[in-house]
């Protein structure tokens, strides 16, 4: 048994391909998980996207992103299912539903992965045993396979789910980082992208143990001195960031805009960077945040990012200041004529200090920008109504095999929540659902079978 945490990461295999292919056989259908398959758009414009594609479509050089029209000519055989993204999300739901009843400390990574921390959640059984159960639960319940990576810290269960695939559990503990991290190419390391690969490689670090035994300096020479202390961290397996459950409150929000067609104009790109900072500023507001950094990313037609962020010299929520940091960074990310398909804007450092230091340089504009912010404010809440603060706690679904299981785990989170109480509220089949509410009737967990759910 190891010694201090040990993280599940879980990861649905080929997502969107799996939950395609529940749903076909469900009505009959062929597994499209066995067969050279892909998920796009609208299967009958060739011009679509590749979204997602089945393992199979590995021996034609398939690759997502790429036009539906390349794929077929790559294999003219291929299966192509239109997305569906309804489907999806409840399927995801499901999928959730069911990691949470083995950790209450879950964070929702993607729509198909999540991390759990089980460290407190063992009792002395073996992770390996208890990742199994939780991987068959999800395959006998679901339909659809995942593979499990299990960890002393989240990066290491991530790399871990990515080793052989699909329906497979793996390890990657510290102690193992020497043995089966650092042997793999730099670029299957979490974070490293394809320009940093390049740059990488070309100074001879081509894997990951060349990356981790490559002193910072020098590293700080070929990825600049920000990115490498990072990436030497990484590489030697260190990794403390805690899993971080959707009832914890916000650190970051950012919004982005994909282009209906690519654009290389910079005043359109101002334009757009202008919707996507009104956006992220008024929502920030709703929640009395104040920024203190500011993010921005360009992608390319090609699928390149770039990014860059900044913090503010005091915490703001003023949509003209967040703007002009990010108007700011941008000729750094970006040269003014590569055409662009989205843009995105986030802030980060959030909190909610009142406090306000009056700067030398402040903008003598201000209080306009202010006055512009509280109308667009009033506007939205006329159109959409006064929304509940987004820092109000969500409602955890929890699913388990039969009403027995659901009712003994209500009962402990009666227990764990002081202040609240079960109520039993059968959903509109019949199906028993036990709710837990607090004191002013909020319901903080639902736990019922996951029957319903399908």
């Amino acid at each position: 048994m190891p010694k201090g945490r040990v993280i599940f990461h879980i990861d649905v295999n080929s997502a969107f391909v799996s939950w395609s292919a529940v749903k076909i056989m469900a009505e009959g259908g062929e597994d499209i998980r066995l067969i050279p398959s892909v998920v796009s758009g609208d299967p009958s414009d060739r011009r679509s996207i590749v979204s997602a594609k089945s393992i199979p479509c590995k021996k034609y050089g398939i690759n997502t992103a790429e036009p539906v029209s390349m794929a077929l000519r790559k294999c003219p055989g291929l299966v192509i299912v239109r997305g569906d993204w309804e489907w999806y999300s409840k399927c995801s739901s499901n999928f959730i539903a069911i990691c949470r009843t083995y950790s209450p400390t879950l964070e929702q990574f993607s729509i198909d992965e999540c991390f759990l921390d089980m460290t407190e959640r063992l009792q002395g059984r073996d992770p390996v045993k208890v990742a199994n159960e939780l991987r068959k639960d999800v395959s006998s319940l679901l339909g659809f396979t995942v593979n499990v990576g299990v960890g002393s810290n989240k990066l290491l269960a991530k790399m871990a789910s990515d080793f052989e695939k699909p329906d497979k559990v793996h390890t990657l503990w510290d102690t193992e980082v020497k043995e089966k991290m650092w042997p793999l190419p730099v670029r299957d390391l979490l974070w490293v992208g394809k320009k940093t690969e390049e740059r990488l490689v070309a100074s001879g670090v081509d894997t990951i143990g060349k990356l981790a035994t490559l002193g910072t300096l020098s590293l700080g020479n070929i990825v600049g001195s920000n990115a490498a202390a990072q990436l030497h961290m990484h590489a030697n397996g260190i990794d403390d960031s805690p899993v971080e459950t959707e009832t914890q409150e916000a650190k970051s929000c950012s919004a982005e805009r994909t282009f209906s067609k690519d654009i290389s104009d910079p005043r359109l790109l101002d334009r757009e960077l202008f919707k996507v900072a009104v956006e992220v500023a008024h929502r920030i507001r709703l929640d009395s945040f104040k920024a203190g950094g500011v993010s921005v990313f360009v992608k390319t037609k090609d699928f390149e990012v770039h990014s860059r962020q900044h913090a503010t010299e005091t915490p703001t929520d003023v949509t003209a200041l967040i703007l002009n940091e990010a108007r700011r960074m941008i000729p750094s990310i970006w040269d003014g004529v590569t055409p662009l398909r989205q843009v995105g804007l986030g802030v980060f450092k959030l909190t909610h200090e009142e406090n306000h230091q009056l700067s030398l340089f402040e903008d003598s504009s201000i209080d306009a920008y202010r006055a512009w912010d509280i109308e667009y404010d009033e506007k939205m809440l006329q159109q959409h109504g006064r929304h509940r603060s987004r820092r109000s706690r969500k409602t955890l679904l929890f699913a388990y095999k039969t009403g027995e299981e659901a009712l003994s785990a209500a009962k402990r989170a009666v227990k764990e929540n002081k202040g609240c109480t079960m109520a039993r509220n059968p959903l509109p089949d019949g199906t028993d659902c036990f709710e837990i509410r607090t004191a002013e009737g909020d319901v903080l967990e639902r736990h019922t079978v996951i029957q319903i759910l399908k």
